[in-house]
């Protein structure tokens, strides 16, 4: 009998003579290392992601993907795969505030964009609906997807530490099969390793706020409960019992997973008494309370606990190490930004490490990351943590000196008297307030970059809010803006977005059938990363006039949008002379992207290197090491 040899030693990539094994190294493959490895690979640049556990991950946790996040996987490709695991939009927003599924309603909100009152605006603001994807299948659609399109992937490899230089990192793996400790040396190191980042706590990150301030217990389990929500269907349900126990919310919580026979139950509990029972039959006991039916079967499949962080870090880098998602911004689930945010950080990061990989742009571009993406981390970890707090109101009608104070304060708040007038108008306006949390279109889409890698327009005024900021998108040209949505009409008469003829790993001139100056002009730079675009020519044609209405410039006037969507330089007014043309656009790619203008630059442009940016296979070789 032979002996058993020890599992292989990966090496993922062979000495190519640059002196890098690869040029990027992720860290983590959750939200925000599976975009950063998908899009890295897209954009031909050679990345190795690793994660320390040997698979996805292993409970639902993030699911809400807002319109923006989509709009990132559609760059991507990967909406319509997204689409075929997700709850599809319209299933997602009848939410009840009930004393229990089969119990009595309280108040309902319509919400993520779904009622009457917004379901326009969510239209008009996007070419993409939102879905609700869990993240164990959000996962595999990323990872899978970066490895067919070259990245190399790792799992059951553990990040240990790294050193890096003026010219690269040398990064330390362990692979958790063997024990074996291997290094890499990559030009830049992202890590995307959750809340308890190692890498953010190696290179100091300066983090503010607290931690596990409050506990949530997370229960999820399978049982039919389409008799109960199938006609009102929403992913959440909020529910006021007394016997459900409180927390900081003060209600508990039936989020659906698979509608309608996967669920997790949710309550919060008093950290200062140490840890819940989290028995079989008291777990069960209390999803029958949540569900209102004393009799229901309950498969119970796993257990946790998670705690209520409130903390951001005001830099998201140090030199060639870069972090991003969770690992920089720690918050609750509220509101459903958590991995959006961390989805965007990525996008937004990856164009960025691209084009500094292919030497398209200076190192004020990649510095810009933190400047664009660490306001966002603030706000939305200020966000989440005001959601929970802003359950206060509905909760107010609860009588606390009664045995039950939700039977009791529904007694009261159901009156038909001054005091029960009054009771139900304050409730009314808790649940408006809700608002902020459920339809906080402008939170979710109206991120305004101000950084080197957008050029501002001189003199112009700042910009002025006609509506909420929070609750309404505001879509606009102006720079550090998302370019507005606008249906256009493609060669085959299909619809397609504005978002559609921009990105994919590229900056995009966008001008208009005038436009012909900046045409030529984007001709004589011949850069291989910028496209033009003509609105109104064939393939972009502008049968509605949709663009027209939101383009804020003239037809003769010019937009430089980024990879990512956002809108890097404007030119509202005409220019009709080439060489004023060729004078603004080569300003603007210059600042935008901290490259040198053609006269400064040293060696003839037939030197400087011309990067494909599709993907190119990558071999994968595994060496086994002798047997013992």
């Amino acid at each position: 009998m032979t002996d058993e040899l020890p599992a292989p030693i990966f090496e993922p990539f062979p000495d190519d003579g640059s002196g890098y094994d690869t040029d990027v190294v992720v860290v983590g493959l959750g939200p925000a290392g599976g975009v950063a490895a998908v899009a890295l690979a897209t954009y031909g640049v050679r990345v190795h992601a690793v994660t320390m556990f040997p698979w996805v991950a292993n409970s639902p946790r993030a699911h809400i993907t807002n319109q923006r996040a989509v709009e990132v996987l559609r760059d991507l490709g990967l909406e319509d795969e997204a689409r075929r695991f997700a709850t599809p939009w319209e299933q997602m927003g009848d939410t009840l505030f009930t004393t229990s599924l089969a119990g009595e309603e309280v108040v309902r909100l319509q919400t993520w964009g779904t009622g009457d009152p917004r379901y326009g605006d969510y239209l008009t603001g996007s070419p993409c609906t939102m879905l609700d994807v869990p993240q164990p299948l959000m996962e595999p659609i990323l990872i899978n997807k970066a490895a067919e399109r070259g990245a190399v992937l790792s799992f059951d490899t553990e990040y240990i530490d790294h050193e890096q230089d003026a010219d690269g990192v040398t990064v330390r793996f362990r692979d958790n099969r063997t024990g074996h400790v291997f290094t890499q040396r990559a030009r830049y190191l992202l890590g995307f390793d959750g809340a308890r980042s190692v890498i953010a706590d190696q290179i100091e990150l300066p983090f503010e706020g607290e931690l596990a301030r409050a506990g949530t217990a997370y229960i999820l389990f399978d049982a039919d409960l389409s008799k109960y929500v199938a006609h009102r269907p929403s992913i959440l349900h909020w529910i006021m019992n007394s016997n459900a126990g409180f927390g900081e919310i003060g209600m508990g919580l039936l989020r659906a997973i698979k509608p309608w026979n996967q669920w997790i139950a949710g309550w919060g509990f008093d950290m200062s008494a140490g840890e819940p029972n989290l028995d079989d039959d008291v777990v069960t006991a209390q999803i029958r309370t949540l569900v209102g039916d004393p009799d229901l079967e309950v498969d119970i499949l796993t257990k946790s606990l998670w705690y209520v962080n409130q903390q951001h870090t005001t830099q998201y880098s140090r030199g060639r190490v870069f972090c991003g998602g969770d690992a920089v911004h720690r918050h609750p689930p509220s509101s459903g930004l958590g991995s959006n945010t961390s989805m965007q950080d990525a996008f937004n990061l990856a164009w960025k490490i691209a084009f500094a990989v292919k030497g398209y742009a200076g190192d004020q571009l990649l510095e810009s990351y933190s400047t664009e993406r660490a306001p966002v981390g603030k706000q939305i970890v200020a966000r989440a943590n005001q959601s929970r707090k802003d359950y206060a109101g509905l909760r107010e009608f609860f009588d606390r000196d009664a045995g039950d104070p939700v039977t009791a304060g529904l007694q009261k708040l159901k009156s038909p008297t001054p005091e029960g007038a009054a009771a139900r108008e304050r409730l009314y306006a808790a649940l408006e307030l809700k608002n902020t949390e459920f339809n906080a279109h402008g939170v979710e889409l109206n991120q305004r970059y101000d950084s080197t890698a957008v050029r501002p327009e001189p003199d112009a005024e700042p910009e002025e809010w006609r509506r909420d900021r929070e609750l309404y998108l505001q879509a606009t040209t102006r720079p550090g803006a998302k370019l507005p949505h606008a249906w256009l009409v493609d060669t085959d008469g299909v619809r397609i977005s504005t978002l559609d003829v921009v990105g994919r790993g590229r900056m995009t001139l966008l001008t208009g059938i005038s436009g012909a100056a900046w045409v030529t002009a984007a001709d004589k730079l011949d850069l291989p990363m910028l496209r033009t675009v003509v609105v109104g020519e064939p393939g972009a044609a502008d049968p509605y006039g949709y663009w027209r209405k939101v383009s804020e410039i003239d037809e003769a006037g010019a937009l430089l949008v980024r990879p990512d969507g956002y809108v890097a330089w404007r030119h509202a007014d005409a220019v009709w002379d080439d060489t004023e043309a060729l004078h603004h656009l080569e300003d603007a790619v210059c600042d935008v992207l901290d490259r040198p203008h053609r006269e400064a630059a040293t060696g003839d442009a037939a030197d400087q290197p011309d990067f494909s940016t599709r993907p190119r296979p990558i071999a994968v070789p595994q060496t086994t090491p002798d047997a013992l």
